[in-house]
C-alpha cells in the first residue's frame, strides 16, 4: 500500500482520533485513520473467510459486478474503511482527552463545532458523497450508488437514517473537509483505488452494512486496541499490513471462524443404528436431481408424522443444498427454548462426529448461554469500543450503547453469527422487524441453509413475519427447508409463494400490464404426506418425492392410533365426570398396577401443577426431585431446574432407556414439539387438531425401532398397553363450553371444530400417517366461510372471533415488518417505526411481552440470598475492575425464569429492582426481583394487585388469585 499525498488535501492528521475512552489514558488516543484501515482490512478478511460463496455472489450481483467478485470485495472494504468518516467533525470534541491532543489547526474550532451535537454515524451519512466526489469517484450514474454507500456508512451503528439539514456547523469548514478527504484517500489507496459501482441494490447494501458492523466490532475490542495503541507501526502501509495479518485471529477469537465438515455416512454421522428410512433415502437419492443447476436458491417442504426422522432428513437435504448453492453451515430453528435446547444436544453430537469440537455450534435464544453446554471462559465479556453513544451525556444511554456489541460478540446474540446455529425462530424473525442491527441478522442468516422445524407451530402473526423473512431469503438465493408433521396445505402454499416472490416471481400482474407473464396467484404447491416438495427459486418448478418412496415411508411408519374421547367437567354437580377423577382412573394401571409410562399434557401451567399434586398424592408421596413416580415439567421453573427436569424426563421416556418401571409425566405444551419422548399412553386436554396430533406423536414413538432392535433393558410394554392410545379430555363434549381457566390459550372455534371432528371418527382410531393431513385440513383449512346451523349461535360467534383475531394478527405483523426487498427505495425504510432493539425483542410473538424474574429470599437478620437456606449469597463485584465474574453471572441467571410482564404490575417497583451493583450489567440489569420474605424458614408469597407469586421447589412459580373484595372488607372493618 502506498500513502497518497495530494496537493488538494495532504496527509491525514493523526491527531484526529478514532478511539479514546477505554484506552490507556497515558498514551495518545488511537488515530482515526488507523482504525479505518483496521476495519477495512477486517472487511476484506470477512469477505474471504466469513461470507459464503452465495453471499459474495449476491453482493456482487447487487453492485452490477456479476462475475467480478474482486471489484465487489474492494467496495465492501471501502465502505468499512469509511464507516467512521463522520468522526472528522465536532465529534472530536466529545472527549476531553481526545480533544486535548488535536493539532492547533483543528483544536481552534472547538467552540464553533460544538454548538450542536449529532451522532458520528449520521454525520458519516451526510459527508460520504462529498468525500467520494473529492476522490473523483462520483459522476453520472454513480451518484445513486454513492447515496447507497452513504446509507451503509450511516447505518454502521445498526440503524439507518435519513439525510438531514443543518449539519454545516458540526462538520466544519474546508480544513475539516480536507481531512475527511485525506483519511478517505489513504483507505482508497490501500484498496487499490476501487471504483464506485453504478448500481447498488438495497438487498446487497443490507449485507454490506452487516459486514461493516461486524468488521468495526472485531477491530474495536478493547484488548486488541490497547495492544495496537502501545505499539503503532511507523507507517500507515505497515499498519495496514499488520491489520490484515491480525484479522484471522480476531475472527477465530470471536468463535466465528468457519470449518469444513468431514462428511460421514448416515449412521455414523447421526449416531443411529441401522439404515436411513425411505423418507431420508429419497432426499439422499432424489433431491440432487430436483435441485438441478441451482441458479437462485430453492425451498424444500418436508412433511411426515412425529418421530419419522425429519431432523435427520433436513440435515441430509442441507448437504445437498449447501453444496449446490454455496452456503456455509445452517440455522436450525424451532418454536421454543426447550425444543432448541434438546435439538442443540442432538446436533452437537452430529457435528462433533463430522468436524471435531471446532464446529462452531451455538444456541440462539434469549437465554441460550445459560445452557450447561457452554463453558464459562467462552462467556467472558470483552468491551468493544465503538464510540456509539460517545456524543451522549454520560448515563444509561451510553451504557446501553456500550452493551450492544458485547451482546453480539460475547453475549446472547453471538450464536446467530456462528456457522452452525440452533435456537428459537424469534431471533431470526427479528431480521424483518425494524430493530437495531436487523442488517446484521440478515447477514448472519443469508450465509446459511435456513431450516425451520415445527413450521405448523406459529400463529398468524409469526407466520406473516416468517413469510416476509422467506421473501428476503429468496432474494438472497438462500436454500430453505421447512419441516412439519401437521402443516395445513394453505400455510405451506403461502410460505412457498412468499419465498418465490423474493426470487423475483410475481404474485399477479399489474392491472393494465401489456405482458401476461405467468404469475403465482393461479398456482398451488401441494406437498405430499408423508414426503417432500422442492420448488426451484429461479424457475418456480416443483418436484415431489417419488411415489415409491412415499408409499414405502407410509408403510414403514403405519400405525393405528386408538382415540378415546372422555367428556369431562371441572364443575361439581354435573352429570359428566370430573377431569381429575378421569385422569386418576386412567392411570391406575401405571401408578398402582403393572406399571408403564404415561404422559399427561395440560393446556395451562396451573392445570399441570394441580394435576401433578393430585397424582403425586395418589400414587407416590415423593416429589419429582426426590425421584418420585410422578414428574412435572413446564416453562415456569428456574432455568437450571427446567434444564435438569427436561433431561430427566427425556432420559426416562427416550429411545435408549433405561425405562423406569412406572413413570407419569405431567407437562404443558413444552412436550409437544421436538422432544424425543415415548409413552405407553398419552392423555391430553382438548387442543386444536394439529397440536393433538403432535401430542399423540409421543405415544409409541419408538415402537418400530424397538421391534427391530429390542426394547431397552429387554422389558417390553405392559400388558394393558396393547395398542397406542390417545385419551382426549373434552370439556366441550362434557359441558358445551371451554373452561374459563384456559383463557385465550386456544381459539374456541378450533377447539369446537376439533371436538366435532373427533366425535365423527367412526372407527375410534386414526390411521398414522394416512389420515393425518385429512384431519389437519378438516380443522385448520383456510375456509372463507363457516357453515353454522343456527345464525347467532355460539359456534358462529366463535368462528367470527377466530377469523377476526387471525386477520388482526396478520395485519399487525404486516404493519410492523420491514418492506419486501423489491420495494425498499431507501434503507431507512427498514427502520420505519421508532424504538430500539430491546423494545421489539419480544414482538415476534404478539402479546407475549415477558420479563425475566429472579427469586431472592429475605432472611429475618436482613440477609438477601439466592436460596431459602441461605447458602448462596448475592454475587458482588470482586475483581477490582467493577466486573462480576462470568461464573457468578451464570449462577444468577440460571436461577431466573420468564413470566408475563403484566403479572408484575401493581408491585413495588423499587423492591423489584435488581441490586444497584448490577444495574449496568447487560443481563443482570434487566432483571426483575421477587423478594420472598422468610417466616420460620418458609418462603412467603409476594403480593401484587390481584394475585400473589411464589416459587415452590416442586411446583415452580405458583400464581394464586387474591380475594380483593374480602381484603377490602377487612380493611374497612379495621378502619371502623
Amino acid at each position: 500500500m502506498e500513502v497518497v499525498v495530494s496537493e488538494a488535501w495532504g496527509l491525514p492528521d493523526e491527531s484526529v482520533w478514532g478511539k479514546s475512552r477505554g484506552l490507556d489514558p497515558g498514551l495518545a488516543p488511537y488515530p482515526l485513520v488507523r482504525h479505518l484501515l483496521d476495519a477495512s482490512a477486517m472487511a476484506l478478511h470477512l469477505w474471504d473467510a466469513f461470507l459464503s460463496e452465495n453471499q459474495r455472489l449476491r453482493i456482487a450481483e447487487g453492485m452490477g459486478f456479476a462475475g467480478e467478485s474482486e471489484r465487489a470485495r474492494a467496495v465492501v472494504g471501502l465502505c468499512a474503511g469509511l464507516h467512521d468518516i463522520g468522526k472528522v467533525s465536532g465529534f472530536q470534541f466529545c472527549s476531553r482527552h481526545g480533544a486535548s491532543g488535536l493539532s492547533q489547526g483543528l483544536a481552534k474550532d472547538r467552540v464553533r463545532l460544538t454548538g450542536e451535537r449529532f451522532g458520528h454515524d449520521v454525520a458519516g451519512l451526510q459527508v460520504t458523497q462529498e468525500v467520494l466526489k473529492a476522490l473523483g469517484l462520483v459522476a453520472g450514474g454513480e451518484v445513486r450508488a454513492a447515496t447507497r454507500m452513504a446509507e451503509v456508512i450511516g447505518g454502521h451503528h445498526g440503524r439507518f437514517h435519513r439525510v438531514e439539514d443543518g449539519f454545516s456547523t458540526f462538520l466544519g469548514d474546508e480544513v475539516w473537509a480536507g481531512q475527511r478527504a485525506a483519511h478517505a484517500g489513504v483507505v482508497h489507496a490501500a484498496l487499490g483505488r476501487p471504483h464506485v459501482p453504478e448500481v447498488f441494490s438495497a438487498a446487497a447494501a443490507v449485507l454490506v452494512c452487516g459486514v461493516v458492523i461486524l468488521a468495526d466490532w472485531l477491530v474495536s475490542q478493547e484488548d486488541y486496541l490497547r495492544g495496537r495503541q502501545r505499539a503503532l507501526e511507523p507507517s500507515l502501509a505497515g499498519h495496514f499490513e499488520r491489520s490484515r495479518q491480525d484479522a484471522a485471529g480476531l475472527l477465530e477469537g470471536a468463535g466465528l471462524a468457519r470449518v469444513r465438515l468431514g462428511r460421514k455416512g448416515f449412521g455414523e454421522a447421526y449416531g443411529i443404528a441401522g439404515e436411513p428410512n425411505p423418507l431420508q433415502r429419497s432426499v439422499m437419492g432424489e433431491l440432487r436431481g430436483a435441485v438441478g443447476e441451482g441458479l437462485r436458491g430453492g425451498i424444500l417442504v418436508v412433511t411426515a408424522a412425529p418421530g419419522d426422522g425429519k431432523s435427520e432428513t433436513a440435515l441430509e437435504a442441507e448437504r445437498v443444498l449447501s453444496e449446490v448453492f454455496g452456503t456455509q453451515g445452517y440455522a436450525f430453528l424451532l418454536p421454543t427454548m426447550a425444543t432448541s435446547d434438546q435439538m442443540h444436544s442432538r446436533i452437537a453430537g452430529t457435528l462433533s462426529r463430522q468436524a471435531g469440537r471446532g464446529g462452531g455450534l451455538t444456541l440462539v435464544h434469549s437465554m441460550a448461554w445459560l445452557n450447561s453446554a457452554y463453558a464459562d471462559e467462552g462467556l467472558e465479556a470483552q468491551p468493544v469500543l465503538t464510540c456509539d453513544g460517545d456524543e451522549l451525556v454520560r448515563g444509561r444511554g451510553r451504557v446501553e450503547a456500550d452493551m450492544r456489541p458485547q451482546r453480539w460478540l460475547r453475549g446472547a446474540k453471538r450464536p446467530l453469527l456462528a456457522q452452525f446455529a440452533v435456537g428459537t425462530i424469534d431471533q431470526a424473525l427479528m431480521a424483518v422487524l425494524p430493530v437495531r442491527h436487523n442488517a446484521l441478522r440478515m447477514l448472519a442468516l443469508s450465509g446459511k441453509t435456513f431450516i425451520v422445524d415445527e413450521a405448523h407451530a406459529y400463529d398468524p402473526y409469526m407466520q406473516t413475519l416468517l413469510g416476509r423473512l422467506l421473501t428476503w431469503l429468496g432474494a438472497y438465493g438462500v436454500p430453505v427447508v421447512l419441516l412439519s408433521a401437521t402443516l395445513p396445505g394453505w400455510v405451506s402454499d403461502r410460505l412457498v409463494k412468499e419465498y418465490l416472490q423474493g426470487c423475483g416471481h410475481k404474485m399477479r400482474n399489474r392491472k393494465g400490464a401489456r405482458s401476461a407473464e405467468p404469475t403465482l396467484s393461479g398456482r398451488t404447491f401441494p406437498v405430499p404426506y408423508p414426503g417432500w416438495l422442492y420448488v426451484d427459486g429461479a424457475s418456480a418448478r416443483s418436484t415431489a418425492i417419488s411415489e415409491q418412496r412415499r408409499d414405502e415411508q407410509a408403510s414403514a411408519r403405519s400405525m393405528e392410533l386408538a382415540v378415546q374421547v372422555e367428556p369431562v367437567s371441572r364443575e361439581a354437580g354435573v352429570r359428566v365426570r370430573q377431569r381429575q377423577d378421569v385422569i386418576e382412573q386412567l392411570l391406575e394401571p401405571v401408578g398402582s398396577g403393572e406399571g408403564g409410562t404415561a404422559l399427561v399434557v395440560c393446556n395451562t401451567v396451573a392445570d399441570a401443577q394441580a394435576t401433578y399434586l393430585r397424582l403425586r398424592d395418589r400414587f407416590d408421596r415423593r416429589a419429582h426431585h426426590e425421584g418420585g413416580t410422578v414428574q412435572l415439567l413446564h416453562a415456569r421453573f428456574p432455568a437450571d431446574v427446567r434444564e435438569a427436569r427436561t433431561l430427566d424426563v427425556t432420559a426416562g421416556l427416550g429411545r435408549s432407556g433405561p425405562r423406569p418401571v412406572r413413570r407419569i409425566v405431567v407437562a404443558t405444551q413444552v412436550v409437544e414439539q421436538s422432544l424425543d419422548l415415548d409413552a405407553d399412553i398419552v392423555i391430553s386436554d382438548l387442543a386444536p387438531m394439529s397440536l393433538l396430533l403432535q401430542r399423540a406423536g409421543r405415544c409409541w414413538r419408538h415402537q418400530q425401532h424397538w421391534t427391530r432392535n429390542g426394547y431397552p433393558d429387554g422389558r417390553g410394554r405392559p400388558a394393558w398397553a396393547d395398542a397406542p392410545r390417545l385419551v382426549v379430555l373434552d370439556p366441550i363434549a362434557g359441558t358445551g363450553r371451554v373452561p374459563v381457566q384456559w383463557g385465550e390459550v386456544y381459539s374456541e372455534h378450533l377447539l369446537s371444530t376439533t371436538s366435532r371432528t373427533l366425535s365423527s371418527l367412526t372407527s375410534g382410531t386414526i390411521a398414522i400417517p394416512g389420515q393425518v393431513q385429512e384431519l389437519v385440513e378438516a380443522v385448520h383449512a383456510d375456509s372463507a366461510e363457516f357453515q353454522w346451523e343456527t345464525p347467532g349461535s355460539r359456534e358462529e360467534k366463535a368462528w367470527t372471533a377466530h377469523k377476526g383475531k387471525e386477520t388482526a394478527e396478520r395485519s399487525m405483523a404486516g404493519l410492523r415488518a420491514v418492506p419486501r426487498p423489491s420495494v425498499v427505495a431507501e434503507l431507512r425504510n427498514l427502520h420505519h417505526l421508532p424504538g430500539e432493539e430491546d423494545e421489539w425483542e419480544l414482538s415476534t410473538r404478539l402479546g407475549a411481552d415477558s420479563a425475566r424474574v429472579l427469586c431472592m429470599y429475605a432472611h429475618p437478620d436482613g440477609r438477601i440470598t439466592l436460596d431459602p437456606e441461605g447458602a448462596h449469597p448475592l454475587p458482588e463485584v470482586a475483581d477490582g475492575q467493577g466486573k462480576l465474574p462470568t461464573a457468578l453471572v451464570r449462577a444468577v441467571m440460571r436461577r431466573t425464569l420468564p413470566v408475563r410482564a403484566d403479572w408484575l404490575t401493581g408491585g413495588d417497583a423499587a423492591n423489584m429492582a435488581p441490586p444497584g451493583a448490577w444495574a449496568d450489567h447487560p443481563l443482570l440489569g434487566d432483571l426483575r426481583v421477587l423478594r420472598h420474605p422468610l417466616h420460620a424458614g418458609i418462603p412467603q408469597a409476594v403480593a401484587f394487585r390481584d394475585h400473589t407469586l411464589r416459587l415452590d421447589a416442586d411446583l415452580g412459580l405458583v400464581r394464586n388469585e387474591r380475594d380483593t373484595r374480602r381484603q377490602g372488607a377487612a380493611a374497612g372493618r379495621s378502619m371502623r
